[in-house]
């Protein structure tokens, strides 16, 4: 008597920064911190909107190839402290950046709904898979998960630095398939994350089925590069929506039931 073949099972795929774990949020803590230790002038608000609006400047230059990934780190920290009546050398930098990090790193924690969502998942769908897609590097990305206590909850981690493609390209997306598919069959597969664009669409494109996590209540439109992006969302039938992971589980249950 032959084996049967298991039956492909639904994989569920996550970003990591700001949709489980509150990156912004340690962000803006970590950056605070270090200028009260650096005893940097200026307002705390405004610091953690710059140091935000650096890391999305430089760290686009990392993924686009320009910067290495030590190279974006030590630009955001010399941008940063020339604001504030600081230059750094590059060394000065590399070390100025490794100080910041280590209060970062302090305040990492996940957003409330994560690991209600994760179990709720795993009773909503029985035999589901997780996994990780996220642009940036594999070791990194890791060891956040690991001193966040949620690593063994996913079976596989996909990272940008590591598999040579970023979101949205849909090599990253084929590239985390095809991991999956090795072990056993592949259902329908989604992918969620807090970027309209790069997240949801880069998923939907890909051929998944996109959901975006929108717990700010952002407009479509603040996330598309041109009218060409939006011409391509408003044609798009697969891109989802949820305001927090809560609603997560019910609507996968009923979408993936289809």
């Amino acid at each position: 008597m032959s084996r049967r073949s298991p039956a492909p099972a639904p994989v569920v795929m996550f970003d990591l920064d700001d949709t489980l774990m509150a990156h912004r949020a340690a962000v803006a803590a970590g950056i605070t911190l270090h200028m009260r230790e650096l005893a940097y002038d200026g307002d705390g608000t405004a610091a953690s909107v710059l140091w935000h609006e650096l890391e999305e400047q430089h760290y686009h230059s990392y993924l686009a190839g320009r910067l290495t990934f030590e190279g974006q780190r030590r630009a955001r920290a010399r941008d940063f402290a020339v604001a504030h009546g600081d230059e750094l050398d590059e060394l000065a930098a590399g070390a100025w950046f490794d100080r910041y990090f280590e209060r970062y790193r302090e305040s990492w924690s996940l957003h409330d709904d994560a690991l209600p969502a994760l179990d709720a998942l795993a009773l909503a769908l029985p035999g589901v898979r997780l996994g990780i897609i996220t642009n940036g590097e594999l070791d990194f990305q890791s060891a956040k998960l690991e001193r966040l206590g949620i690593r063994d909850r996913f079976e596989h981690v996909i990272a940008s630095g590591d598999v040579g493609a970023t979101k949205p390209d849909a090599e990253i997306f084929r590239v985390a398939i095809e991991r999956f598919a090795a072990a056993t069959p592949v259902g329908r597969a989604v992918y969620i994350g807090d970027r309209f664009e790069t997240d949801a669409m880069g998923a939907a494109r890909a051929g998944l089925i996109g959901v975006w996590l929108n717990r700010h209540g952002a407009a479509h439109a603040t996330d598309l590069p041109d009218e060409a992006a939006a011409a391509r969302v408003a044609a798009s039938p697969v891109v989802l929506e949820i305001a927090g992971l809560d609603e997560l589980p019910a609507l996968l249950a009923v979408r993936l039931a289809d």
